[in-house]
C-alpha cells in the first residue's frame, strides 16, 4: 500500500527522515514549508504529515503518530521575533508564510506578556528581510539561523521565550495521520528513521552543513544540541499548555483533545 507523507523541508527535519525512504520503500515521500504541509494534510493530499503543532488541534480525526517530534528545552535557534522596537512597542508585524505554530506562539507571546495585538502582514518566503516594513517580523527555518540581523537590535529566540516563561519545553511539530490505517503502517518506520537519524548527526551535519552555508560544528550543535526530537511527558504537558493558550486566543477550536496513536509515554 502506498503511503502519502509530507516532511517539513527545514534543516531541522533531517534526522526524522533520514533513511525513511528504506524504511518505507513505497512511501510517497514530499518536503515542503509547514504551512503547506498542513493544507495538504486536511486536503487529503496526504496521508500522514509533519504538521505544525497549531494543526493538530483542529481536526478532531488527526491523531499523532509515533514519539519522534520538532521541539526544543530552551534556545531553539531558528525560531525569532525580530524587532526594530522595543518589544513592548511592536504595533505591527510580519509573519514568516512558512509558520502557523510559531506565528500563533509570537502572538500567544505578545498578546500575553505585554496585551498587544498588532497588525499582522504575510511575509513571502521570496521576499527578503529588506523588503519588510513593519516593526517587527517572525522569521522561521533556515533564514532565521543568523546570529545578527542588521537593523534588529531587538530579538527574542522563542523557544527560550516560551521555556522562561512557562519552565516547559515547546513542541513545533508532530507526525500526524488522517486515519488509524496509515498511522499504524507509519508508527514504527517513523520512531526507527529518527533513531537512525539521531545515530547519524555527524553525518547529516556534514552532509547539510554546505547547503545551509554552516560549518560542520554548527550544524551538528544545531541539530544535537538546541533541537529534541522525542515526544515524551513533559512535551505532551507543553502541547496541553500551548493549545489552551491557543484556544483562549481564539487560535484553535477548544472541543478537540490531542489523540496519540500507539505512542509510549516516557
Amino acid at each position: 500500500m502506498t503511503i502519502r507523507i509530507g516532511a517539513v523541508s527545514y534543516l531541522n527535519t533531517k534526522p526524522l527522515i533520514y533513511g525513511l525512504s528504506r524504511r518505507l520503500p513505497d512511501a510517497s515521500i514530499r518536503l515542503d514549508l509547514p504551512s503547506r504541509l498542513a493544507k495538504r494534510l486536511a486536503s487529503g493530499e496526504l496521508d500522514v504529515g509533519l504538521i505544525p503543532s497549531i494543526e493538530a488541534f483542529q481536526d478532531p480525526s488527526y491523531r499523532i503518530v509515533s514519539d519522534a517530534c520538532i521541539a526544543c528545552h530552551g534556545p531553539v535557534w531558528s525560531v525569532k521575533l525580530l524587532s526594530q522596537v522595543p518589544m513592548p512597542e511592536i504595533q505591527s508585524l510580519a509573519l514568516d508564510e512558512g509558520s502557523r505554530t510559531s506565528a500563533a506562539l509570537a502572538r500567544i507571546l505578545l498578546s500575553r506578556r505585554f496585551g498587544l495585538e498588532p497588525t499582522m502582514v504575510n511575509w513571502p518566503v521570496r521576499d527578503s528581510l529588506d523588503q519588510v516594513n513593519t516593526d517587527a517580523v517572525l522569521m522561521i527555518g533556515d533564514r532565521a539561523m543568523k546570529d545578527y540581523f542588521p537593523g534588529y537590535s531587538h530579538v527574542w529566540d522563542l523557544g527560550e521565550v516560551w521555556r522562561e516563561w512557562t519552565g516547559l519545553p515547546f513542541v513545533f511539530a508532530m507526525w500526524v495521520a488522517r486515519d488509524k490505517q496509515h498511522g499504524d503502517i507509519a508508527e514504527k518506520a517513523l520512531i526507527d528513521a529518527r533513531d537512525d537519524g539521531l545515530d547519524h548527526l555527524a553525518n547529516i551535519s556534514a552532509m547539510e552543513a554546505p547547503r545551509y552555508g554552516l560549518s560542520e560544528e554548527r550544524c551538528l550543535s544545531y541539530l544535537r544540541d538546541d533541537l529534541r526530537f522525542y515526544l515524551r511527558t513533559p512535551e505532551r504537558q507543553a502541547l496541553q499548555r500551548f493549545q489552551s493558550y491557543a484556544v483562549q486566543a481564539g487560535l484553535a477550536p477548544g472541543r478537540n483533545e490531542l489523540t496519540y496513536h500507539g505512542c509510549e509515554v516516557a
